[in-house]
C-alpha cells in the first residue's frame, strides 16, 4: 500500500479489489478503531489492534464462507460441463446424484461418488481418513451411503466376492490404428558404447534427406571410412514423402507402408541409428509403427560436434567380418599425467611423447604392469605399446586397444 491509502476510506478499498460489501465493512471497522499515534503507550496499540481484529471477524469469517461456496460452485460446475462433454466417468453422474437426491455438499458428493463407484466396480469398502479432531466428518458417512446404494453389505464376509463376480467385464475399445508400445524416434536415446558390437549386415542407418544433400556432419563420409559398411541398411527421411531405401535396396511401390514395414522386419536389424532433424523427426514419428523393434535403437542429437561425436560412437561398435572386440562401458578419466581409460580388468592411459616422435600409449592389467602375454582369438600377438602421431587420436586409439584387450586370450 502507498502513503496515499486511506483504510477508512471504502474507496481505497475497492481500488485494490475488494468486492464493495468487502471495502464498507473494512472501512467502518477502521473508522471505529483506527491506528493510535505512535507515541501512544504499546499497550495501548496493541489494544486498538486487538479491538479492530475482533470488529473484522465477522467479516473474516464471511470470506471463508464465501470462498467456500465459490469453491463448491466451481467444482460442481466442472462436472457438469464434463458429462455434457460427453465424460464416461460414472462417478461424474454419483456426483451430482449425491447433490441433487441426498443434498450434499462438494466433499461428500465426492466421497459419496467413490464408494458407490466401489461398490457396483465389486471392491472392498475403503472409506477416506476421519477428519481432524474437532471438525465435523461428513465424508465417511457420504461414502458408506454411497457404498449402500451401490450394493455393497460391509457386514457380510462375501460381499466383496459376490459382487466382483457379478460384476460385467467392461469391454476394452480398441484403437483402429494401435501404435507400438514402445517410445518414438524422436525420443531414442543418444548413441553410446554400451551396446554390445553388431555385425554390420544387422545395422539399419536411417539418414535425413538433408543431411545426404548438404552433408553438414559429415555422416557419409565417416561412413565411407569403416570396413565392412557396405553391409548395412540405409534408407533415406524426408520430411515431405518418408522412409524410402537408397539405391541398390528393394523399395516398395511409393505410400505403401505395409510392404515397408515388410521389407523392415524381413531384415531382422539389432542395431537402428537415426540422424535426421526436427521435421524429418516429426514424419518419422508418424510413421513410427513402420519401424522394427530392435535390441538397440538410438538417433543423434543436438550440435553437429556432438552428433559428430555420437555417430563414431555408432561407428566403433560396427563389427566387420574378421573382426573381433570387447563390448562394454569405457570409464574414461583425467589423471594429472594425462587421459587414461578402463574396461574391465585393463587400463590404458597416455605415457607422454615417443621419441623422435609420436605418443605413447600403453596398457596395463589388473597387476598394475604392462599387459605382456596377450592374444587374440586368432593368435595373433598383442603389443602393450602403441605409438600414435596425432594427440588429438588418443581417445580413439585407446579405445581401440582397450577393446582388443578385452577380447584377447593370456596365453603367456
Amino acid at each position: 500500500m502507498t502513503n496515499d491509502f486511506d483504510p477508512a476510506d471504502a474507496g481505497c478499498w475497492m481500488a485494490q479489489g475488494r468486492p464493495a460489501h468487502h471495502a464498507h465493512a473494512l472501512a467502518d471497522a477502521w473508522r471505529r478503531f483506527p491506528d493510535l499515534p505512535n507515541d501512544a503507550p504499546l499497550d495501548e496499540r496493541m489494544a486498538r489492534a486487538r479491538e479492530r481484529v475482533q470488529a473484522l471477524r465477522p467479516l473474516n469469517e464471511a470470506i471463508g464462507l464465501e470462498t467456500e461456496r465459490q469453491r463448491q460452485f466451481a467444482n460442481f460446475a466442472c462436472i457438469e460441463r464434463q458429462i455434457a462433454e460427453g465424460s464416461t466417468d460414472s462417478r461424474n453422474a454419483f456426483i451430482l446424484h449425491a447433490r441433487d437426491v441426498r443434498g450434499y455438499d462438494w466433499d461428500a458428493s465426492y466421497a459419496y461418488a467413490d464408494g458407490r463407484y466401489a461398490a457396483e466396480a465389486g471392491w472392498e469398502s475403503r472409506p477416506p481418513s476421519p477428519c481432524r479432531a474437532g471438525e465435523q466428518d461428513v465424508r465417511r458417512p457420504a461414502y458408506h451411503q454411497g457404498f449402500l446404494d451401490g450394493g455393497g453389505q460391509p457386514d457380510d464376509i462375501f460381499d466383496a466376492a459376490r459382487r466382483s463376480l457379478a460384476v460385467t467385464p467392461s469391454e476394452i475399445a480398441h484403437p483402429e490404428n494401435p501404435r507400438a508400445a514402445r517410445p518414438l524416434p524422436s525420443q531414442w536415446p543418444g548413441p553410446t558404447d554400451t551396446p554390445a558390437p553388431v555385425s554390420w549386415h544387422r545395422r539399419l542407418l536411417l539418414l535425413g534427406a538433408s543431411e545426404r544433400e548438404t552433408g553438414a556432419i559429415g555422416i557419409l563420409a565417416m561412413l565411407s571410412e569403416r570396413p565392412g559398411h557396405e553391409a548395412a541398411a540405409q534408407y533415406v527421411i524426408s520430411a515431405e514423402t518418408g522412409l524410402h531405401p537408397l539405391s541398390g535396396l528393394s523399395a516398395p511401390p511409393p505410400g505403401d507402408g505395409a510392404a515397408l514395414r515388410q521389407i523392415l522386419r524381413q531384415g531382422d536389424y539389432t542395431d537402428i541409428l537415426i540422424v535426421a532433424d526436427d521435421a524429418e523427426l516429426d514424419r518419422l514419428d508418424a510413421d513410427a509403427d513402420i519401424l522394427p523393434l530392435a535390441r538397440t535403437m538410438e538417433r543423434t542429437r543436438n550440435s553437429v560436434l556432438q552428433q559428430r561425436a555420437q555417430f563414431r560412437l555408432w561407428l566403433a561398435r560396427g563389427r566387420a567380418p574378421g573382426d573381433q572386440f570387447a563390448a562394454g562401458h569405457i570409464r574414461w578419466s583425467k589423471m594429472a599425467a594425462g587421459l587414461s581409460g578402463r574396461l574391465g580388468d585393463f587400463t590404458a592411459r597416455y605415457a607422454g611423447p615417443a621419441r623422435p616422435r609420436g605418443h605413447r600409449i600403453v596398457i596395463e592389467d589388473a597387476s598394475g604392469d604392462l599387459a605382456h602375454g596377450y592374444r587374440t582369438p586368432f593368435g595373433e600377438k598383442l603389443h602393450p605399446e602403441i605409438v600414435i602421431g596425432n594427440k588429438a587420436h588418443a581417445r580413439t586409439a585407446m579405445a581401440d586397444l582397450l577393446r582388443q584387450y578385452a577380447a584377447s586370450l593370456r596365453l603367456g
